[in-house]
């Protein structure tokens, strides 16, 4: 069973893509590589609780378990060591990555208060795309009354495109909400 925006993919989207680019190939099409989504929880090193809930949260938004990030080098600012645990990440692939993003695009972005659209320069020059999310709140799993504290996440969408203009057309195919 493959999922709505996969059939879109292989339906529409890379006939699309390869009309508009000139691809010889259907192997030459960009496609989507994974997902990862990554929240930094800089309060753990004072309360480890903090940590628990942000990967509970994250488990539930992302339906896999997230693995625990730990700090490479110590900050005395921060009062950091080497070794502590300050984030959790989850990299999607396959059925997941297909239903997270048509999650995402459909539910949780319209969900945002004031929502414009996102942001079409966030493109690294390789044909990924970074969006920062200020609050865990806009994703329907997550229930208002059990969260105690409002975190942000990162989304990075890794794509094979080999120039932003052609990830930018894909996820604009996908149906993501770029501002004009």
């Amino acid at each position: 069973m493959s999922s709505r925006l996969q059939e879109k993919f292989n339906g529409e989207i890379t006939p699309h893509m390869m009309d508009k680019f000139g691809y010889k190939s259907i192997m030459q099409a960009p496609k989507l590589d994974k997902i990862v989504l990554n929240m930094g929880v800089g309060d753990a090193v004072t309360n480890a609780k903090n940590l628990d809930e942000a990967v509970a949260e994250l488990a539930l938004i992302s339906g896999q378990k997230p693995l625990v990030t730990k700090a490479k080098k110590s900050i005395a600012g921060f009062r950091l060591r080497e070794g502590m645990s300050i984030g959790a990440k989850v990299t999607l692939r396959g059925d997941r990555m297909y239903d997270f993003l048509d999650k995402l695009i459909n539910i949780s972005l319209p969900r945002v208060r004031d929502f414009h659209g996102v942001n079409s320069r966030s493109f690294d020059g390789r044909g990924n795309y970074t969006l920062g999310i200020r609050e865990q709140l806009i994703f329907p799993e997550i229930d208002y009354d059990n969260v105690n504290r409002v975190r942000g996440l990162d989304i990075v969408i890794v794509t094979t495109a080999n120039t932003d203009e052609e990830a930018h057309e894909l996820l604009g195919q996908f149906g993501m909400p770029f501002t004009k």
